[in-house]
Formats: C-alpha cells, sequence, structure tokens
C-alpha cells in the first residue's frame, strides 16, 4: 500500500455528503444520459470530475472574502492579485479572467492569425478550441513516451525539440505565434515538463523569435515534480523552482482554479506592455474592466491568498503524495493506469481495463458511468469523446483512452481514497460485464459536456 502523507491541516468545517441506493445511481445515471457531467451533485458520493474550482480555501482566504473592495474599477484586490503574480511567478502584467479559458481566448484572440500553427505538448480541449476558432492549427510536438501509458519515463510532457523544429521548417516561423506549453501535461496524464526541456524550448524558440506561453494552470505541480526528479533541484525550494520555470516563457494562461486554490478566477499574465494594452481591450469586451476581469473584489484576495500558500513545500507534498496513493493502490492490485502517477489524477486505461470494447464503443466514457453506479464515484472520460472530431468531421482517435480520477485540493481524507480504489478493483475483477456506449445526442462543439449516450447492446 502507498504511503500516507499526512494532511497539513487541521478540520474545522465540514460539509456532509451521502451515498445514495444503486436504484437511486441508476436512475441518476439513466437520467444524466450516462454523462457524468450532467449528474446532480448531491447524488455524488465522492465526486472526482476535476480538481477545477473544486478547491477547500484555507481560514486565509476566507477571511480575504470580507476584504473584498467590490469598487467598478481599481480595486485593491487587483493589485494584491497583481503583486502577487509578480512575487511569485515573476510577470511585469497580469489580466484577471473570470477562470482560464477566459485567458485562452483572449490570448487567442490578440496573437493567432488565420493560418498559423500553435505547436503544443499534447492538446487540450478549451485551449485547442480557441485556437482553433481563431484560425489557427493546434500542432502537438510532445515525446512519443507521452502517448504510452504504461512508460515510466519521468518527464513525459516534455516537447520534442526535433518535431518542433521541424514544424518551424515545415511552415516558417512567422506562421508560430507562440508555443503552448503546458506545465503538467492534463491529457498525458498530468505528466511534468523538466527544467530543462523548458531551458531547450526557450533557447530553441528565441533563435526564430517565437513567443513562449504557458498553460501553467498546474505549474507547482510541476514544480514538485521538477524537485523530486531532475538532478541539482533537490536543495531549491518550490518557490525557486517556479521562478526559474516562468522565467523561460513570455507569458502564461492560469485557471486559478487549480494551483490557486480558489473555486473561480484565473488570468493571463504577459511581460510585453505591448501585448498587455492589447489584452485589456478584449478584456473589456468579454470580461470586464482590466482591473477585475469577471471577478469580484473577494475572489481576486483569494487567489492572491491562494498564490502565496500553494508554493508551501508541505501544502504541495500533501497534495501529490495523496494522488499517489490512490494509484499506487490500483497498480499493486494490477489495474492499467498511466504511470508515472501525476500531480493531479489518477488516470485508468480503459482500453487495457475493457479490452472488449473497441474506441469507437466509447470504452473511458462507459468506465466512468460504471464507477459512478458501483460506488456514487464520479470520475471524467478523457479519450475519444473529448478528443472530439476533426475538419471533416470523422472522431478523433487519440492513442490515450483515459479515465480521470481527479483529486481535489484540501477535500477528501485517504480513506475516502480506499472506497474509490476499492471500487475500481472490483470493476476491473468484472470488467468484461461493462458494455459500450452509443451517442443518442452530441452537440458541435466540446462535446464531452453535454453529450448523452445509451448502452450498446451485446448479442
Amino acid at each position: 500500500m502507498g504511503h500516507v502523507v499526512a494532511e497539513p491541516f487541521r478540520i474545522k468545517s465540514v460539509e456532509p455528503v451521502r451515498k445514495i441506493s444503486a436504484e437511486a445511481r441508476r436512475a441518476a445515471l439513466e437520467a444524466a444520459g450516462y454523462n457524468t457531467f450532467l449528474l446532480r451533485s448531491e447524488d455524488v458520493y465522492i465526486d472526482l470530475l476535476t480538481d477545477s474550482g473544486t478547491t477547500a480555501m484555507s481560514d486565509r482566504q476566507w477571511a480575504g472574502l470580507l476584504l473584498g473592495d467590490e469598487a467598478y474599477a481599481g480595486s485593491r484586490n487587483f493589485y494584491h492579485l497583481e503583486e502577487a503574480v509578480r512575487d511569485v511567478y515573476g510577470f511585469r502584467h497580469v489580466v484577471p479572467t473570470h477562470q482560464g479559458r477566459g485567458a485562452e481566448n483572449i490570448l487567442s484572440r490578440i496573437l493567432i492569425e488565420p493560418g498559423d500553427f500553435i505547436p503544443g505538448n499534447m492538446y487540450f480541449t478549451t485551449t485547442r478550441l480557441h485556437q482553433e476558432l481563431n484560425g489557427g492549427t493546434f500542432r502537438d510536438v510532445i515525446v512519443d513516451e507521452a502517448h504510452d501509458s504504461q512508460c515510466d519515463a519521468p518527464f513525459k510532457g516534455n516537447v520534442d525539440l526535433g518535431k518542433l523544429q521541424a514544424l518551424v521548417d515545415e511552415v516558417g516561423a512567422d506562421r508560430i505565434p507562440y508555443i503552448c506549453l503546458a506545465v503538467t501535461v492534463n491529457l498525458a496524464g498530468g505528466q511534468p515538463v523538466s527544467m530543462a526541456n523548458l531551458r531547450d524550448v526557450k533557447a530553441l524558440a528565441a533563435r526564430h523569435g517565437i513567443r513562449v506561453f504557458f498553460d501553467a494552470t498546474r505549474c507547482v505541480e510541476n514544480a514538485y515534480f521538477i524537485q523530486k526528479r531532475e538532478e541539482g533541484y533537490a536543495g531549491r525550494t518550490i518557490a525557486e523552482i517556479l521562478r526559474e520555470m516562468m522565467s523561460y516563457a513570455d507569458g502564461c494562461t492560469m485557471s486559478g482554479k487549480k494551483d490557486c486554490l480558489v473555486n473561480i478566477g484565473g488570468f493571463l499574465a504577459m511581460n510585453d506592455e505591448s501585448l498587455y494594452v492589447k489584452a485589456c481591450e478584449w478584456v473589456v469586451v468579454f470580461e470586464g474592466m482590466p482591473s477585475y476581469g469577471g471577478l469580484a473584489g473577494r475572489d481576486m484576495e483569494a487567489m492572491a491568498i491562494g498564490i502565496r500558500e500553494s508554493v508551501d513545500q508541505d501544502t504541495i507534498a500533501y497534495r501529490v503524495e495523496q494522488v499517489r496513493y490512490l494509484g499506487d493502490r490500483l497498480i499493486e492490485a494490477g489495474v492499467p493506469v498511466v504511470r508515472p502517477i501525476g500531480g493531479h489524477a489518477v488516470f485508468l486505461d480503459a482500453l487495457r481495463f475493457l479490452p472488449h470494447l473497441s474506441q469507437d464503443e466509447f470504452p473511458a466514457q462507459a468506465l466512468a458511468a460504471r464507477l459512478y453506479l458501483d460506488a456514487g464515484v464520479r470520475a471524467m472520460e478523457r479519450g475519444i469523446i473529448s478528443a472530439g472530431r476533426d475538419a471533416n468531421g470523422a472522431n478523433r482517435h487519440p492513442k490515450l483512452e483515459l479515465v480521470r480520477l481527479t483529486i481535489p485540493r484540501r477535500v477528501y481524507t485517504y480513506a475516502h481514497m480506499d472506497v474509490v480504489a476499492d471500487s475500481v478493483i472490483r470493476l476491473y475483477e468484472d470488467r468484461a460485464s461493462i458494455p459500450g456506449l452509443r451517442f443518442t445526442y452530441e452537440p458541435p462543439v466540446l462535446r464531452f459536456f453535454t453529450s448523452r449516450f445509451e448502452p450498446v447492446p451485446r448479442g
């Protein structure tokens, strides 16, 4: 069994949860069209759908909510947020947004022109959509190891420099407005990028006059993996490692709902003042004034506090090691998961878990649905449904077909992880009984959020 790292906090407020009956879970799942996104929260026992906005805030953050300056412009909480971003990440300018996809939208609009190509270390759903809506084409330049769930390489989020250079040679540097570098890589299983690779990507980009922007949503987790896995960083603090990471970027998009430890909010940060001016022009259109960007003053205050709390060694160590505990339990039982275990979630390899289903029978969606039916645990599909359709309308078939068991920060105990592990192990032992799914409703974009399904009868 995995090593237990005790919680670096005391609990002084609790939220009751309940486990409804198996019959009630079946009715709820059918009403939701076998899509875990469409389940009612009150019908979920352990909610591992996402770590986005599901954090338990600290006492200091809750106290900060009472210090909200709700002025329409020039809120003092904005300046607290700006100071935190400058101190912790090192970027000069910050534009608040309601969440990370708001920052993605603005960045795409100010930098991408039709016909551009945006290389990245594996796609992310909303990021790629914003790039495509603005006329860009995503190109995956991640190392090949990232597409192999059983490869145990320590930095599977790394950019393949050969692939990146080949794209520059193919389309020309002037058609690449920026490199989009995720730290960590969500759809690869929460896999980190090494400091050496960040440094090399920045050097290659600089030679060609190409900007580098991080998707910094889980950057603190990435810093922790560098500290534990990369030579020369064991004696460095998380704050020091994070600051060096950010020095290799021209800016970042941030969903504050993850590593910034808040329930809502995000930002776009950069060093270039001319880009900042353009971002301020667009944030007024889509979000709000540049000094609040769709957020209340109190939410900016909570995020400013959360940014500083996030780089505490004990906080990030507990967060990552709790995820590892769940992963280790499943590995010990022979359950196929993405290796090594990432920083925010354990990813079940649905193709290996359900070998009797083809990818077109949506095995990850089917497994997530059955997990809820078995134990009231809500998880998320990250496979063919999330990948969507290409420009010709055909399903994209990613090499990874995964179920993401995403651990909210400071919310669940190790006992909850044991409940989840026991359920997954039961399902693996009875995996042949799990049927595939087919669409009954499919929206045109980001279909994983609102699609509906029904089981495929097996004859």
